[in-house]
């Protein structure tokens, strides 16, 4: 039972290699083009989604922080589209991967720290000592605020990993519990088909949020060091 529980997060394989890297870049093929000739209701759909949420994500930051607006809206559309994929059959969510999270949550981390240390060193120090502390809570706080410094790109990939693995999970447990009633309860199962469709439709929103609070996140750290 437990391998069948958890054989969706195991990364397919043909002929022994590894298949993450061709699913990983299936999703960039969805994006549609600017160089389209003729817009559609579809294209048209994108271009207001990208505004709006690159509106939303630049509101606060100066002019050099804005300068990673291409990055963030990149990982946002392949974070949300890895996650929505992701809820079709027979499918494989990367995001479901501790190791892939933590790839893409180290570097941008490091990035907005390092810009930190250069641009701002002496704000940036400062956040490990507030002003007015006494002097002997001076060595304690310091440790407690390099500790909660570097377990932000952790935290970045647990709630990521976390939350997409808990939808599939309880997709997968409500499915067979589906399917055992079938040939027992019809009434019943009937029930829990309708739990699903709503629970399929709540997992696409929380695909799309957790997209847009890791990038919103990540956007934070840039604006506390830009």
């Amino acid at each position: 039972m437990n391998q069948n529980l958890f054989a969706s997060f195991n990364i397919p394989t043909m002929l022994g290699v590894p298949l993450v890297f061709l699913i990983i870049a299936l999703p960039t093929t969805l994006i549609l083009s600017s160089k389209n000739l003729f817009n559609n209701r579809l294209s048209s759909i994108q271009q207001w989604l990208i505004q709006l949420t690159l509106k939303q994500m630049m509101l606060t930051h100066t002019t050099k922080g804005r300068t990673w607006s291409l990055m963030l809206l990149a990982l946002i559309s392949f974070i949300a589209l890895n996650n929505i994929l992701g809820l079709t059959p027979y499918a494989f969510t990367p995001t479901t991967q501790l190791s892939m999270n933590l790839g893409m949550a180290i570097p941008l981390w490091a990035a907005t720290v390092l810009m930190g240390l250069r641009f701002k060193t002496k704000s940036s120090l400062a956040h490990f000592l507030p002003q007015g502390t006494p002097i002997p809570l001076i060595p304690m706080l310091i440790i407690i605020e390099t500790i909660s410094l570097f377990i932000q790109p952790v935290a970045l990939a647990v709630r990521l990993t976390a939350n997409i693995t808990a939808g599939h999970l309880l997709m997968h447990l409500l499915g067979d519990t589906t399917l055992t009633l079938l040939s027992i309860y019809l009434s019943t199962s009937t029930i829990t088909i309708i739990i699903i469709i709503l629970l399929i439709t709540l997992e696409l929103g929380v695909a799309l949020i957790q997209a847009y609070v890791f990038t919103l996140l990540v956007s934070l750290y840039l604006h506390d060091n830009s």
